[in-house]
């Protein structure tokens, strides 16, 4: 795998952001780092995406910063531009996968059948978002699945929150999982960061205790 999976195999559960307002992004940054998730995936589902982007990855060089909701090829060169490591899409646009592959930017898109999962591996990947995760069959249709297909990661986004995200963590198919419970858009928009930090320190420790 790339580095940069590798680093989000290690941390475990990607935090999944939505921000509405540029200036928010610093303060989350520091309460993902302080929480000990250093990892963000901001979405490009508004108007504020690119521009927190460049913010949060500034601010703070150590985190691992990434966007999500990633449709377009013009959307890609934006959140690089902006200082995205990564970039996750909802589902398999082979268009979007090579323009990243083209560009040595790792992309993790989404797929939800067998067929998406074959055309990933003829595109030579390596892992794949399992999205929308719960409504989609969650765990078990990731093992039945990936039984088939036994090199490829997962990472479901989708459902996943404190009482189900321990069972995902103890399948070795699972790269890490996308969780917005501890970034709900409600605190942010509040300003408490404070407990955004406390919510990411159980959600590290959850990873701490079944993956060590």
């Amino acid at each position: 795998m790339t580095e940069i999976l590798q680093k989000m195999e290690k941390i475990g559960i990607i935090p999944v952001v939505v921000l509405n307002q540029e200036k928010d992004a610093p303060p989350l940054g520091k309460a993902l780092l302080d929480g000990g998730l250093p990892c963000a995936e901001v979405t490009f589902r508004t108007d504020a995406a690119q521009e927190a982007i460049r913010r949060m990855a500034e601010a703070f060089p150590e985190l691992l910063v990434g966007a999500g909701t990633v449709l377009t090829t013009e959307q890609v060169d934006r959140a690089v531009a902006a200082g995205a490591k990564f970039i996750v899409s909802p589902g398999l646009n082979p268009r979007v996968v090579q323009y990243c592959q083209r560009k040595g930017i790792p992309i993790v898109p989404g797929v939800a059948t067998p067929s998406e999962i074959e055309r990933a591996l003829d595109l030579g990947l390596e892992a794949v978002k399992f999205f929308p995760a719960e409504p989609s069959g969650g765990l078990k249709m990731i093992e039945a699945m990936g039984a088939a297909y036994t090199k490829l990661k997962f990472m479901p986004t989708g459902g996943i929150n404190p009482e189900n995200v321990k069972a995902y963590l103890k399948s070795a198919k699972i790269l890490a999982c996308g969780g917005s419970w501890m970034v709900k858009g409600a605190l942010i928009e509040a300003g408490q960061f404070e407990q955004i930090t406390k919510l990411c320190r159980e959600a590290s420790g959850i990873v701490k205790e079944i993956r060590g």
